[in-house]
């Protein structure tokens, strides 16, 4: 639906919205607000590149006045500095409008905060769990697997993750349905590389230095895996050891093709007159002559090549008498 902006274009606004939430100092609830507002206005209307964090404000301006106390509340022009005086005054006004129409005026929808609070309550967790499970459900505001996942569903989740992270028991709160399993393993493994700016935050004593315990877990557990891990398997090299060769093919060992020898296949090589005896009967005790099998010749071999060259070239000189005898005794 959406033509111009793009899904790697989110992180940069959650980063923005996360920073001017926690700049106005709003109710937690408010940052999920803000995002359900956002997503739901963008799966209505095409929204265009220069306009997608206006619609960010908006949504931030539109969720703050629903739940936060009015002194809270942020001002327009507080939000155009933020924004770096990138749009008008007048246009978060329109398109706070606009976004209000399009959603008929439903503001209100029940966030992953709220399900927290509620579990928290029931379970009497921490406070360190209850910030652990606020920072992974803010983690999952940047990717877009969870955009359709619904607050129970995340509460939950992010719950039963910060347990184990932190070390606590677990909670036997009822069976897992297929949903809330998938739930809980895709958050699992969207924990590592966080985004900067929500680190930064959560590493903060007011909520319980979490980033870090988070990071150090991730540590341990990568540590963990790493001694677990089988041994490679050892080489084919290790294994055979054989001497090197600059020329010998990369992909196949030293004999692996038959009649080859330091990666050069051994040419044929016409045999001379004094290989064969008279009669053509083979002589057995003669050693037939052999190109060399590396570039550099062998001393054994040098001899050879002149006395087979004059061959040929006898050879060649006596053709043309051979041929001039033939046509003559054809002639009629």
């Amino acid at each position: 639906m959406q033509r111009e902006i793009q899904w790697f274009m989110r992180p940069y606004l959650i980063d923005f919205l996360i920073e001017a939430h926690a700049a106005f100092s709003l109710l937690p609830e408010t940052l999920f607000l803000t995002v359900n507002l956002l997503d739901r206005y963008c799966s209505k209307r095409v929204v265009y590149k220069q306009h997608y964090q206006l619609v960010g404000c908006a949504a931030l301006l539109i969720a703050a006045k629903y739940g936060d106390k009015k002194d809270r509340v942020p001002q327009i022009n507080e939000l155009n500095n933020m924004c770096c005086g990138l749009y008008d005054a007048g246009m978060f006004t329109q398109m706070e409008m606009h976004v209000l129409n399009t959603l008929d005026w439903n503001i209100g929808h029940p966030t992953v905060d709220f399900f927290t609070q509620l579990i928290v309550a029931e379970e009497r967790d921490g406070q360190d769990v209850e910030h652990m499970a606020a920072y992974i459900c803010e983690i999952a505001l940047y990717h877009r697997d969870f955009v359709s996942t619904k607050p129970s569903i995340m509460a939950r989740g992010s719950l039963a993750l910060a347990r184990a992270i932190l070390g606590k028991p677990e909670v036997n709160d009822g069976e897992w349905d297929h949903v809330e399993n998938v739930t809980l393993l895709t958050l699992s493994q969207h924990l590592h590389q966080p985004s900067v700016t929500l680190s930064r935050k959560y590493s903060n004593q007011y909520y319980s230095r979490v980033s870090e315990k988070l990071a150090k877990f991730l540590a341990q557990q990568a540590a963990i895996a790493r001694q677990a891990a089988p041994p490679s398997p050892p080489s084919e090299s290790t294994l055979v050891s054989k001497p090197t060769n600059g020329y010998s093919t990369p992909h196949k060992g030293l004999g692996a093709v038959p009649g080859v020898a330091d990666g050069y296949m051994t040419p044929p090589i016409t045999p001379d007159g004094a290989y064969f005896g008279q009669n053509n009967v083979v002589m057995k005790d003669y050693q037939v002559p052999r190109c060399p099998v590396t570039p550099t010749p062998q001393t054994s071999h040098i001899q050879a090549y002149p006395q087979q060259q004059q061959q040929q070239q006898q050879h060649h000189v006596a053709g043309p008498a051979y041929f001039e005898s033939t046509s003559s005794s054809m002639a009629f």
